[in-house]
């Protein structure tokens, strides 16, 4: 039987091969893993359809296939293997046609009907009046990119969308290149190594390329005395502890956070470009930027705003430990409003955060340190915390910010004002 890539997402039209837990030749049972499969929302691991033998493996780990393209041929019992079709599926090393190459294939080349580009390529080409099946493809897999219909709309050369135009799915089908003459690289020994950038860090890649094209940023930082917090937080950690959760200061952090944004809604908020809105959100899904093995993510704590600190503290705990083990699931990384990147646990002093796109605010927490502080007209050594807000200033300008920033300070440094927002 061949088994072909299912629609593992809303409206999603390609998936890339991460990892084959099967080779040619393997005996699988119905429900055994296969295949992990990254999209542009999240990774899943499909299990085999069918009991049988693994005839033919039609994509190799870091290719991008089309959603219904054959994956994987399976040899039932008591069946024959079925001859083996040429894949339609590109190599990672596709090479993209030089630039006087591309030029005239753009003016002369008939348009395509099938195009394979990303939803935000696509949105982009609406965006600028371009017809995308008259792009030339010079991203990875004959994948039309942003820069592609950049280039198309400079030309101004059968560019316009004509109205109710179709935009189609899939891949972009042109002529191969001239054949080029491969050079080969100088030989360095074993002072360098080449790590292919798929998977998780690729679309790490792609997601702050496309947060630092869209938005303005610029970065806010605060200092706070946490003197008092860090007390709170030794005095709770034993309850925390019979209650079975590691108590961080991220929760208290998340507290103080959550009313300085129902103060401040711009701050919980997204552009929707396309129609020119700026979308004000009145639930609070606080993303937490997690390290894993393979990159960061960006779990979202749902409803932040109707939890205690023991049950943020639990759900965190969840969260982080679904993260780093590979078993997040799709629900838990979408319909973030607002995001936190913390790396106090590791040091450092203040960062300017990239936002998560198209969140307009990402908060980051920094390491707390000893240092003298003023209190009065004294010296004292405190707790010291700087946190640094980066910002969309398309959205958020720079006095709402401090506002902002000024009432989590206060909750912060007063921690126990927390217990009046539980009233």
């Amino acid at each position: 039987m061949e088994f072909k890539l299912p629609d593992i997402g809303e409206g999603l039209a390609e998936g890339e091969i991460v990892k084959w837990f099967v080779k040619v030749g393997d005996t699988v049972g119905e429900d055994q893993l296969l295949v992990s499969v990254m999209t542009d929302k999240a990774t899943v691991d499909i299990p085999s359809p069918a009991a049988g033998t693994i005839a033919e493996i039609l994509a190799k780990e870091g290719d991008v296939v089309p959603v219904g393209s054959v994956l994987v041929r399976i040899q039932e019992k008591g069946t024959a293997v079925t001859p083996a079709a040429t894949p339609s599926i590109k190599p990672q090393t596709a090479v993209a046609p030089r630039p006087a190459v591309a030029e005239a294939m753009a003016t002369t080349s008939t348009p395509a009907t099938r195009v394979r580009a990303t939803p935000a390529t696509r949105k982009l080409a609406r965006e600028l009046g371009v017809d995308i099946r008259h792009a030339i493809a010079t991203g990875p897999h004959g994948r039309v990119t942003k820069d592609d219909i950049r280039a198309l709309q400079t030309k101004g050369t059968v560019a316009k969308l004509p109205a109710a135009a179709p935009i189609a799915h899939a891949s972009l089908r042109v002529g191969p290149p001239p054949a080029i003459a491969a050079v080969a690289p100088p030989s360095t020994g074993d002072r360098t190594e080449r790590v292919h950038l798929r998977g998780l860090r690729k679309r790490i890649a792609e997601h702050m390329v496309e947060a630092r094209r869209h938005a303005a940023h610029y970065t806010y930082v605060e200092e706070l005395d946490v003197s008092d917090l860090v007390k709170l937080r030794d005095e709770a950690k034993p309850l925390a502890d019979e209650a079975g959760v590691k108590l961080s200061f991220l929760p208290f952090i998340l507290k103080a956070v959550v009313p300085a944004l129902r103060e401040f809604p711009l701050m919980n908020a997204s552009l929707d470009e396309e129609r020119g809105e700026i979308v004000l959100k009145r639930y609070y899904n606080i993303g937490i930027a997690t390290a894993t093995d393979d990159g960061l993510v960006v779990p979202v704590l749902k409803n932040a705003d109707k939890r205690s600190v023991i049950e943020l503290a639990r759900e965190l705990g969840r969260l982080g430990d679904a993260a780093r083990s590979g078993k997040i699931t799709r629900d838990d990384l979408i319909d973030s409003t607002f995001t936190i990147t913390s790396a106090g646990s590791i040091g450092g002093l203040l960062a300017t955060p990239i936002l998560n796109y198209p969140e307009v605010a990402i908060l980051g927490v920094n390491q707390i340190k000893r240092k003298p502080v003023v209190r009065g007209d004294r010296i004292e050594i405190g707790d010291v915390l700087c946190l640094s807000i980066s910002l969309d200033h398309r959205v958020v300008d720079g006095a709402i910010a401090a506002q902002f920033m000024n009432k989590v300070k206060r909750f912060l440094e007063n921690p126990r004002l927390l217990l009046l927002e539980a009233i």
